[in-house]
């Protein structure tokens, strides 16, 4: 993502999100050293985007989004595919993320992957919808 980027992750955003962040939460992403987030440009429109941290060993994923115009064509798949790609050619051992617990679609993707359920935030979510926790071991300890 760069910051020529921001205008289109933050429709994504919009689209996806009931409680979107800010441009100015995204760029201050780009200042981030901790931060990595990949987009998916189709004709040169951003369709999607996927952010993860890197806090020491461990990736932790902060949004996956494909805007809502373009779901069902492994957009988000690919997403989740090079981001784990990425995390792997930069020497960490797991990744974990939080996904909402009605969110069967984006579970049965991360597990795809990897991702294995490890709890549950109770009330995670401003709309107190609980939040499946998930890990991803990518590498021996």
């Amino acid at each position: 993502m760069r910051k020529e980027d921001i205008e289109g992750v933050h429709m994504v955003e919009v689209d996806c999100f009931d409680d979107p962040w800010s441009k100015k939460s995204l760029m201050d992403e780009l200042k981030n050293n901790l931060a990595r987030y990949l987009v998916a440009e189709l004709d040169s429109v951003i369709v999607g985007y996927v952010g993860v941290w890197f806090v020491v060993d461990e990736g932790h994923i902060t949004n996956v989004a494909v805007h809502s115009n373009y779901r069902g064509q492994r957009i988000g798949d690919r997403l989740v595919e090079e981001m784990v790609k990425l995390c792997k050619s930069e020497g960490l051992v797991s990744m974990t993320l939080e996904v909402r617990s009605s969110n069967t679609v984006a579970q049965n993707l991360y597990r795809k992957y990897g991702f294995k359920m490890a709890g549950v935030r109770k009330e995670y979510y401003s709309d107190r919808e609980d939040a499946i926790i998930m890990w991803n071991q990518l590498s021996e300890l």
